[in-house]
């Protein structure tokens, strides 16, 4: 697929945003965060004290996390010039978010919306109930077979999610990839949005793929493994990262479509 002109401009160096957002945390035996200019070269140093992940919050944390991002791959600069700063996209968490990605998986955004209209509509939006449903009326809210066995899966499996904001990040996966119709790639997404996990990516997602090829001059998509590896470059803002190419993909799409 040959370049086009609108993206050609990706390549190029660093210039305002960085100089207009450039934060970054430094951190000290005495000052564990604090937040000062981003001056080249400077490079970004994690203190391996820091047990807690960090937590997305804010619009301000996909400033920083962007900021450092352009500073390590201008690319990222490219993108931001193009598109913006990507939106925080935080999510609730719980039951009904995990629920959701079942109700979305392989289907289209409208019709995962009018299926999960017609769940709460039928109170089917927490366990107990679903539970006490036959497959019948699951079934009969939209759902496939194998979607009624999903759901009913996850309202067995007692998950605290309470206690998942606390929990170690191998501890969250294994946890819910343990439940039938939860794969890496779901769990991923749950730990990026509704936890707001900084440095989190997910490397088997069409559309991250996709717009590492066209933002990487890469011949062909980039396969779980190999992305997987490439983002290895963009901790600790591995989500932040992922941002920013899911916005340049739409952005992209939008404009001249994808293959």
């Amino acid at each position: 697929m040959p370049r086009r002109d609108g993206f050609a401009q990706l390549k190029r160096e660093p210039k305002e945003f960085t100089r207009a957002f450039g934060l970054v945390v430094q951190t000290s035996r005495n000052n564990p965060g604090t937040i000062a200019p981003l001056k080249p070269p400077h490079r970004v140093c994690i203190d391996a004290r820091m047990i807690q992940p960090r937590i997305l919050t804010s619009e301000d944390c996909m400033a920083e996390g962007c900021a450092w991002l352009a500073q390590s791959e201008p690319r990222f600069t490219g993108v931001l010039d193009l598109c913006g700063l990507p939106p925080l996209r935080r999510r609730s968490g719980g039951f009904d978010d995990l629920l959701g990605a079942i109700v979305s998986q392989q289907v289209s955004v409208a019709s995962a919306r009018a299926i999960k209209g017609r769940l709460e509509t039928a109170g089917y939006s927490r366990p107990e109930p679903i539970l006490q449903a036959t497959d019948e009326e699951l079934r009969a809210c939209g759902l496939s077979r194998q979607k009624s066995r999903y759901i009913r899966a996850l309202a067995e499996a007692g998950i605290d999610f309470d206690a998942l904001p606390g929990a170690a990040e191998d501890d969250i996966l294994a946890s819910l990839t343990s439940v039938s119709g939860i794969g890496r790639w779901t769990a991923e997404i749950y730990l990026m949005f509704s936890l707001g996990r900084a440095d989190v990516f997910a490397p088997n997602d069409l559309a991250l793929q996709e717009a590492a090829r066209l933002l990487f001059d890469l011949p062909d998509r980039p396969r779980e493994a190999a992305l997987r590896k490439m983002a290895e470059a963009w901790s600790p803002w591995r989500t932040v990262a992922a941002g920013l190419l899911w916005h340049y993909y739409h952005h992209a799409k939008s404009r001249e479509g994808i293959a």
